[in-house]
């Protein structure tokens, strides 16, 4: 089983939003991330996608997308990101997701040995007061909640998805770095960030855990392949924690 992850796939939500008011780069980015990951990913192979999946504001409307992403090869786990309007209670979301298709939400599952989990996150708070700060520790009750549920299912390797960045902007740790490396996590995969922002985002080994940022513009709508040598043998076998 091979991992794969891309972020902020910002598919159209029936609406047709065009994503090429952002550059040029973005012409037709759907197409290129669907010939990278029919080339390389299989159907034993797990796709993680972090957050910024649709512009949908309501489910009906994001149905097409998730049934675009859901048609390619391999299983899939989604996570909401701040642009996911269309993600409503989680029992309903579980139920229409495409065969193959999981949602994580504050909980945790297992997939062939290897444990996954996370919480959407939220911008750092410059102070603590305030809205940011608020969400921001709302969040961090959330992310906990989900590696403790992530701890019982007792795998080795452990893959936390978050939307927001786990690092400040000087890759300093933060809350939710120091949450991840109590917890033993082995992979951190994330996205939100775009364009200027891009420059600043870390990727690499860090306090014994591999960052991943798979903003999919950042990765030139080429899916990110995490790396390490504990993957596990394809299989079937899937548990949840938390549902």
């Amino acid at each position: 089983m091979n991992i794969f992850a891309i972020g902020d796939l910002h598919l159209p939500g029936g609406d047709q939003k065009p994503m090429n008011i952002f550059g040029a780069h973005w012409e037709g980015h759907f197409d290129k991330i669907r010939a990278d990951w029919e080339s390389r990913v299989g159907e034993d192979d797990v796709v993680l996608l972090p957050g910024d999946l649709s512009w949908a504001m309501q489910l009906e409307s994001a149905m097409p997308d998730l049934e675009m992403v859901g048609a390619l090869p391999g299983r899939k786990i989604i996570l909401r990101g701040n642009h996911d309007y269309w993600w409503c209670g989680i029992n309903h979301l579980r139920e229409v997701l495409p065969r193959g298709m999981y949602a994580l939400q504050n909980d945790a599952m297992s997939l062939c040995g290897v444990t996954f989990c996370g919480s959407r996150g939220w911008t750092l708070p410059q102070s603590s007061e305030g809205e940011d700060h608020r969400i921001y520790t709302r969040e961090l009750i959330r992310m906990e909640m989900s590696l403790e549920r992530a701890k019982k299912l007792g795998n080795s390797r452990l893959v936390m998805m978050t939307h927001y960045p786990p690092l400040d902007e000087k890759h300093r740790d933060t809350p939710v770095s120091e949450l991840a490396m109590k917890y033993g996590v082995t992979d951190i995969v994330y996205g939100h960030l775009h364009g200027a922002s891009l420059r600043g985002a870390f990727s690499g080994e860090r306090g014994g855990i591999r960052y991943y940022c798979v903003s999919c513009d950042g990765l030139d709508f080429k899916l990110c392949r995490l790396s390490g040598d504990e993957l596990a043998e394809s299989g079937d076998q899937v548990a949840q924690e938390g549902v």
